[in-house]
């Protein structure tokens, strides 16, 4: 079993145009969780302020030449104004070159909004007649 080092407790801020590159980074390295590129493409705000928060470290037993990854609640600000909660792994060092969030009134409202911010998949269930 690889070494884990303490989950990270801060929470990232960062804009669409971040959020797509750390999707296609995920994508890349076939990691379990992320969107589709398509689905970012037609629904993400281009101008949303989008967080990241660690939950766990993951890695993957039966491949080893994947990197051990942060497995992450992702909440998207979409272009419709609301925000919905998903899930991405990121890279250690794609985490670290993200903005943290500096006060911790926004993130107490940050982990509040995650609490109550319906999933990916309801949002589209409602919204798209999926």
């Amino acid at each position: 079993m690889r070494h884990q080092p303490p989950v990270p407790q801060d929470a990232k801020v960062f804009d669409s145009v971040s959020l797509v590159a750390v999707e296609t980074r995920a994508a890349d390295l076939d990691l379990n969780q992320g969107l589709p590129h398509a689905w970012l493409d037609r629904h993400l705000a281009p101008a949303g302020n989008h967080y990241l928060r660690p939950g766990l470290w993951h890695s993957f037993s039966h491949r080893p030449d994947v990197p051990l990854h942060l497995r992450c609640e992702l909440l998207i600000e979409l272009a419709d104004g609301e925000q919905v909660l998903s899930l991405l792994d990121v890279l250690p060092e794609d985490y670290d070159r993200l903005p943290s969030v500096r006060a911790r009134a926004e993130y107490l409202a940050v982990a509040a909004k995650m609490s109550e911010a319906r999933s990916v998949k309801e949002w589209s269930e409602t919204c798209e007649g999926t």
